[in-house]
């Protein structure tokens, strides 16, 4: 799979502003820049000059000295001679007046004040990538906070710093923690938030299943904007329930879900894949697939899978055309996806070889055979099976019983 140039829009990082600081993360503002420098950087060390261009403009801008030693190492160039420290000069300034600012709240203003004086300094730590500092400064935010929204703000902050460090066993337990939260009360903006975040947690560990049910569930509410631009977000929803979903499932959820109508289309790419997908035209799946793959290839939480991605999603297209067949030729299957006969031959063998498709292969006709799995007769095994047990268990405590 070659690098992808130009990279998707799907996949392009929502743009910040060079400004100094950016504004709390609601539904109305652009992602998180924290994540922002870490896509970019992820891109940059694939080779994008794109990326590498706006990665080093956006570490100045934000200030982010910790992250230009990083950042250069990923862009494959020396930093500017000076750079890191005329940029930590400037952050220390900007620090002192945030504690003065502090300092006046605490012992001149109300509790509010307070709390909004030690969230600055957390987007502070946050924005110039210190994620130990950070995560130590919204647990301090927190614990100012008094409703359970403004805490439930800061967890999901936590969260973004761990998605951008890569730090998955502190988005875990913050996801935990954000769903106790909301269980004990938590309005419904922040709890179809949440779903997107742990959506995007499923997926970067590859939980597809869960992942797909969620993004699917946020689709008509989504607002997490401040995590993945909604494009991504659409992305995310079509190819995990490609996976995931059979055809039927598929046409009526998400092909005809107009939030998704609205935004696939400014991809041809991906419309064109998933169209042809939910109206079997095997021939512009199988072409657009490869490129597809590529694009995926360029985006942080789904590369790392892409084995596995581009896997089930031949499994998913060659069990769907199987299926309404009792029997086909090698070179009908090969024609109707435009690969020849050996292709096609390897590559069912190879997942009727692993149990994940149900046919065999008749080598001296050049046919596929279907073989449909007798469901109810394996429950009625299962049920025995599982009788036979609880009978020998039933038996042996009888022996007990009468000793």
């Amino acid at each position: 799979i070659s690098t992808p140039q130009p990279l998707s829009p799907f996949l392009r990082p929502t743009t910040m502003p060079a400004a100094a600081e950016p504004a709390p993360s609601d539904e109305s503002h652009a992602q998180d820049s924290i994540l922002v420098l870490a896509d970019l950087t992820f891109r940059a060390r694939l080779g994008s000059a794109d990326a590498s261009t706006a990665l080093s403009a956006l570490v100045e801008s934000l200030g982010a000295a910790a992250a230009v030693t990083p950042a250069y190492a990923a862009i494959g160039s020396a930093a500017p001679a000076g750079l890191e420290a005329r940029l930590g000069e400037k952050l220390k300034e900007e620090l002192a007046l945030l504690e003065k600012t502090k300092k006046d709240a605490e012992e001149n203003l109300g509790e509010s004040e307070v709390r909004e004086a030690l969230e600055k300094i957390g987007e502070f730590w946050k924005r110039v990538a210190e994620k130990d500092k950070a995560v130590a400064a919204f647990e301090d935010v927190m614990a100012a906070s008094v409703g359970g929204g403004q805490k439930l703000d800061s967890v999901f902050a936590i969260i973004r710093i761990g998605m951008a460090g890569v730090d998955f066993p502190l988005v875990k337990a913050n996801i935990a923690r954000a769903k106790a939260m909301v269980e004990k009360g938590g309005d419904w903006e922040r709890r179809n938030r949440l779903k997107v975040y742990e959506a995007t947690y499923c997926l970067s560990k590859r939980d597809i299943p869960t992942a797909s049910a969620l993004f699917l569930d946020s689709l008509a509410t989504f607002s997490a904007t401040e995590l993945i631009p909604y494009k991504t977000f659409v992305f995310y929803t079509v190819v995990t329930c490609m996976i995931t979903l059979d055809r039927p499932t598929l046409r009526d959820k998400v092909a005809s879900a107009p939030e998704i109508l609205a935004a696939i289309l400014d991809t041809p790419l991906l419309s064109e894949t998933f169209t042809a997908f939910v109206k079997c035209d095997y021939k512009t799946y199988m072409t657009n697939l490869p490129v597809l793959l590529d694009h995926l290839a360029a985006d942080r939480y789904m590369s790392t899978h892409l084995n596995y991605i581009c896997r089930e999603l031949r499994v998913v297209v060659y069990s769907q055309f199987l299926a309404s067949y009792a029997s086909v030729t090698l070179a009908s299957m090969s024609a109707a996806f435009g690969v020849s006969p050996p292709f096609i031959e390897r590559e069912i063998a190879r997942f009727i070889a692993a149990g994940r498709i149900n046919a065999r292969i008749d080598k001296v006709r050049g046919v596929i055979e279907t073989t449909r799995p007798d469901v109810r007769n394996a429950a009625y095994l299962a049920a025995i099976r599982v009788g036979d047990g609880l009978l020998n268990r039933v038996q042996k405590l009888s022996r007990v019983i009468d000793i």
